[in-house]
């Protein structure tokens, strides 16, 4: 929505409300390294100019997806512009796009786990992104399109955590209009990304939808609002659904207890509750959603052995048992290699080649005291196990040697019982 010059703050007051912004998102502009995810942009260069007038020091990082022929001279456009402001730039090339798949979805992806990775490498105290009051209204009509509940519609977060990097919005309350007026007063210079208008996408697509919704009352701040109500809502929920998990999850070495009280719960948390488990046994950028999740939990509140996204739930004495899937269990790595995406072997390997595979049905026929344990064979099969010349050395259960050999895992079981802990 166009706003009138005489509606645009000054770029002190522009500076103000990012830095008070930063504050809140537990950020020291006066101790804190910052960094700039800067695409060219005028959203993210006014980020930039913004963080120079508040003299934060910085690492500006511009990510060329090499899907257009102009992305490389954006990035050495944007490489100027950090060296005149006084801050190191790097770009950071994405090469993984093969041609197939939703390319700004896979993109989007890439760009975070580049940034992460940089923000490692750079000692960052957290790495801000330009998404503005623009992209928040245009994401909810996106997700409102495909029938989103509250999660989806809610506003995204401001602060998020993804690979050890933590990740800052700073400016998700300020409009694209007046970031434009602050560039332009400052000499700054952008590009507009031609992807933007392509009516093949549906952010373009909802981007040409806004005005005609202005029309009908529905305006960018309406949504943005709307938005900021269901993120309350969202985390509300959060905090329920985590008192439900303390009091209906137990975990132990990788496997959950689920008590049956947890469908007393409203259905709304029942289905958080399913899907946290299945997210802290096979992690994954979204949870099962839908037709699946429900048949799923139908299954699991009847008593009937399930399958769903790498998570194996059995009965169990009353109750239900989760654990990772064995058929979607990773292969072999050596034994100072994370298996499986979480597991990681910390204890001391007498042997020079050790692996880490599944336990497995061969594991199993060596330990002949697992029966003990009193759980189901089907559990046990997806235990991180370490071997050597076709023995099992060691697992979690086999107490026998747990002085000498232990495993560690990530996520690890305390964000099973706090949502915030997993972000």
């Amino acid at each position: 929505m166009p706003v009138g010059p005489g509606a645009q703050p000054s770029g002190a007051g522009l500076a103000a409300r990012c830095a008070g912004q930063l504050a809140r998102l537990g950020f020291d502009i006066h101790k804190h390294k910052l960094g700039l995810a800067v695409s060219g942009g005028g959203d993210s260069m006014a980020l930039m100019h913004l963080a120079h007038q508040l003299g934060i020091g910085a690492r500006v990082a511009t990510v060329d997806h090499r899907l257009r022929l102009a992305s490389a001279d954006e990035a050495h456009m944007v490489a100027r512009a950090a060296q005149e402001l006084g801050y190191g730039h790097d770009t950071l090339t994405w090469r993984g796009w093969d041609g197939r798949g939703n390319v700004q979805d896979r993109a989007r992806r890439a760009r975070r786990d580049l940034l992460a990775a940089w923000a490692q490498e750079n000692g960052l105290d957290g790495v801000a992104l330009a998404h503005t009051s623009g992209d928040l209204a245009e994401g909810f009509i996106m997700r409102l399109a495909r029938g989103a509940g509250v999660d989806g519609l809610a506003a995204m977060p401001t602060r998020f955590v993804h690979d050890g990097a933590a990740f800052l919005r700073p400016i998700l309350w300020a409009t694209r209009d007046e970031l434009r007026v602050f560039c332009a007063a400052r000499g700054a210079v952008w590009v507009d990304d031609p992807s933007n208008e392509a009516v093949k996408f549906d952010r373009a697509r909802a981007r040409k939808a806004l005005p005609q919704l202005a029309k009908l009352g529905i305006g960018p701040q309406v949504l943005v609002g709307v938005a900021a109500h269901l993120r309350e809502a969202s985390d509300a929920l959060d905090y329920a659904s985590d008192d439900l998990a303390r009091a209906c999850l137990h975990q132990a070495n990788g496997i959950i207890t689920l008590a049956p009280e947890w469908q007393n719960a409203p259905p709304e948390l029942q289905r958080r509750l399913i899907q946290r488990v299945i997210l802290w046994i096979a992690p994954a950028d979204y949870p099962p959603r839908g037709a699946a999740l429900g048949e799923a939990m139908l299954r699991v509140a009847q008593g009937l052995p399930t399958q769903l996204a790498g998570c194996h739930f059995v009965p169990h004495h009353g109750q239900t048992l989760a654990f990772r899937e064995a058929r979607r269990c990773g292969g072999p790595v050596e034994a100072q290699s994370i298996w499986d995406g979480m597991w990681r072997y910390v204890g001391k390997a007498a042997d020079t080649e050790p692996k880490i595979a599944p336990l497995g049905a061969a594991g199993l026929l060596q330990w002949q005291g697992w029966r003990a344990l009193g759980l189901p064979r089907a559990a046990l099969l997806s235990q991180p196990c370490l071997w050597a010349d076709g023995q099992m050395i060691a697992t979690p259960f086999l107490h026998d040697n747990a002085q000498t050999h232990a495993f560690l895992r990530s996520p690890a079981a305390d964000s099973l019982y706090s949502k915030r802990l997993s972000h």
